[in-house]
């Protein structure tokens, strides 16, 4: 009994550990996953003694606990935030996990000792980017960038562990059975069974997505029993998608998206318990891989690691994202940040525990080597996140400002909320902007004091207004009871001069301002000018130059619709400065102006040689002359 409460002591001590080591990291912005992982390292058998050295155990929980952080992932992703970002999302989560693998396979071959098979199976485990390490960072960073980057980014991360699991499993079996990856017939039987496996896994989290949100809108449950049914539920999805051949991983990530856009009832609540619920995920796999590891290993292999760590960050993943991220409208700033935002985290670290379960001589080597890129990318990229996003211009002001807002449950009430906002100083509904007809106020606290909306007048600051509304209305609603966004000096004319009428034709500005219009263009809304200049979209802070001015979307609606533009005169010309190694288009285009050039100086030396006097001809003696002819 005595050793149960041992492990019951040190267990619950390094969870408090961890979770109080993520004050450090919200207040530093370090990276909370290095932090996780440092105190699993100090607490292992190279820090404080602890002998955890069952790869089964590490592997079993620690999958467990990513199928409920991929849930998590799902459930809180919005399906206007999925299908903005699905298709550079799902390239990088497929086309750019497999890239990543070959870049990295090759390289691994060639710094270390492994054979091809091993090299890719390297090269899988850690091609996945990690989710808990993307939200963290983006959040705990505070950065307000583009929400198609963003969304990109987040939908990336919580996808493409499917793809790195799948291509990770076929390796082993590869290394396990001595069979030659370049196999014609081997390549036929990895695409069938790539497709059987993730075409289970996409029709069970569908299916489970779709059955999970039924039964908690008809099963009257407790309300502290749901959110336990809700990811009990989750985890039996994963285990039967996985016993039928299919991906667990992605059927519990496609339910989520599912469950968590279907409007079920308690949603509020749920998200709540899921929060906490994947922070104990997180920080219980994070300290089992570190417990696992051990660190008078890693100098054996810590050379050729870093490099290939190096490798992944300055190479394999720029050159992925660039490819996969060519057929859409991003900008080079943005490809550069994508490329940057590739941390490796748990995901890689879980996946080079495949090869001890299979009993592979080369378990250890590709485990220690896994760990020691994560770190070498969790230290690099973590820290610099912020300001290189601030670098490359991606930042960009907050829309409203700080929002005072409780969500209350109604029982029977699915489809309608009852919202609990705190009136703020300087927000609209403070200066007299009044609340739409499609939302009821039931009831204004003023000063300790209950009356009715009709009677309580003009709305204060620190009056507590509920209101009764629909789901569809809440978000409409924040922006009336979010202060005003405080914006830095420096962005203080980042929307324009002043705002114009953009519903009026665009031949109004090309009059005022001489912008070169064709007639078709001056014909157009300026809207419409905006959106078939930006491609047909349009996002909250999109700018279009047009001759000596320029056109910013100061505010979009809820369907992206441009509601207010700004026009500055000082057109921000200058690109922004992409350090080279952040962009593989900018590599191509070094390689290619080199090639100019150099074409350029070799067509030029063979002028200089063709116009060269022949010997014997005509100057020829004069030429000699001068050259031998003493000063």
């Amino acid at each position: 009994m005595e050793g149960v409460y041992v492990v019951v002591l040190v267990g619950t001590a390094l969870i408090l550990a961890a979770a109080f080591s993520s004050l450090i990291a919200f207040r530093f912005g370090a990276p909370l996953l290095l932090l996780f992982l440092g105190i699993g390292l100090a607490a292992g058998v190279d820090g404080l003694g602890i002998n955890f050295d069952n790869a089964q155990v590490a592997y079993f929980v620690s999958s467990l606990a990513l199928a409920v952080i991929l849930f998590d992932s799902g459930f809180g992703t919005r399906l206007a935030s999925f299908r903005q970002a699905a298709g550079p999302a799902l390239s990088l989560a497929t086309v750019g996990v497999a890239l990543t693998t070959a870049l990295f396979g090759v390289a691994a071959h060639y710094l270390t000792d492994l054979s091809w098979s091993a090299s890719f199976l390297l090269g899988a485990a850690v091609a996945s980017t990690d989710a808990a390490a993307v939200f963290f960072l983006l959040r705990a960073g505070n950065l307000h960038i583009r929400d198609r980057v963003r969304s990109t980014l987040e939908v990336e991360s919580g996808s493409n562990d499917p793809i790195a699991i799948f291509l990770t499993i076929t390796f082993v079996s590869l290394v396990a059975t001595g069979l030659d990856p370049e196999a014609d017939v081997l390549m036929v039987d990895i695409l069938v069974g790539f497709a059987v496996q993730m075409g289970l896994g996409l029709a069970a989290g569908v299916t489970g997505g779709f059955v999970i949100a039924r039964l908690v809108e008809r099963l009257t449950l407790d309300r502290g029993l749901l959110p336990i049914f809700t990811i009990t539920l989750s985890l039996l999805l994963f285990g039967l998608a996985g016993a039928v051949g299919g991906s667990g991983f992605l059927a519990v990530y496609v339910a989520g998206l599912i469950a968590g856009n279907s409007g079920v009832r308690s949603e509020a609540h749920l998200k709540q318990f899921q929060d906490g619920i994947t922070w104990l995920a997180q920080i219980i796999m994070f300290l089992v891989l570190g417990l696992f590891a051990t660190p008078s290993e890693f100098p054996a292999i810590a050379l050729p690691a870093v490099g290939l760590g190096l490798f992944l960050i300055f190479i394999a993943r720029p050159v992925a994202v660039w490819l996969c991220l060519a057929p859409f409208r991003f900008t080079r700033a943005e490809t550069a940040f994508v490329s940057w935002v590739g941390l490796r985290g748990a995901v890689s670290i879980l996946l080079a525990l495949t090869p001890f379960l299979e009993g592979l001589t080369v378990g250890s080597v590709i485990f220690n080597t896994a760990f020691i890129v994560v770190l070498v990318s969790l230290i690099v990229q973590g820290w610099t996140i912020g300001p290189l996003a601030r670098r490359l211009g991606l930042v960009i002001p907050a829309r409203t400002g700080p929002l005072d807002k409780v969500e209350l449950e109604l029982p029977g009430a699915a489809h309608h909320e009852l919202l609990a906002y705190r009136v703020v100083a300087g927000s609209p509904v403070a200066t007299g902007v009044r609340i739409p007809r499609w939302a009821r106020p039931s009831l204004v606290v003023r000063e300790g004091r209950s009356m009715t909306y009709q009677y309580a007048g003009r709305l204060e600051a620190d009056d507590h207004v509920y209101i009764f509304v629909s789901d569809r209305y809440p978000r409409l609603l924040d922006r009336l009871f979010a202060s005003r966004a405080e914006l830095d000096p420096e962005d203080a004319e980042f929307f324009g001069a002043f705002a114009i009428d953009a519903t009026r034709p665009a031949a109004d500005l090309d009059a005022a301002y001489g912008l070169g219009l064709t007639e078709a263009e001056a014909a157009m809304p300026i809207i419409d000018l905006m959106r078939l200049r930006l491609g047909g979209n349009a996002e909250y802070a999109d700018r279009v130059t047009i001759g000596p001015v320029e056109l910013i979307v100061r505010d979009v609606d809820e369907k992206g619709a441009i509601t207010e533009v700004g026009l500055s005169f000082e057109p921000h010309s200058d690109a922004p400065k992409i350090p080279v190694f952040l962009s593989a288009g900018e590599i191509r285009d070094r390689i290619l102006d080199w090639l100019r050039n150099w074409r350029e100086r070799r067509r030029a030396r063979r002028l200089r040689q063709a116009d060269k006097p022949k010997p014997g001809g005509a100057g020829d003696h004069d030429d000699a002359d001068e050259v031998i002819l003493p000063r």
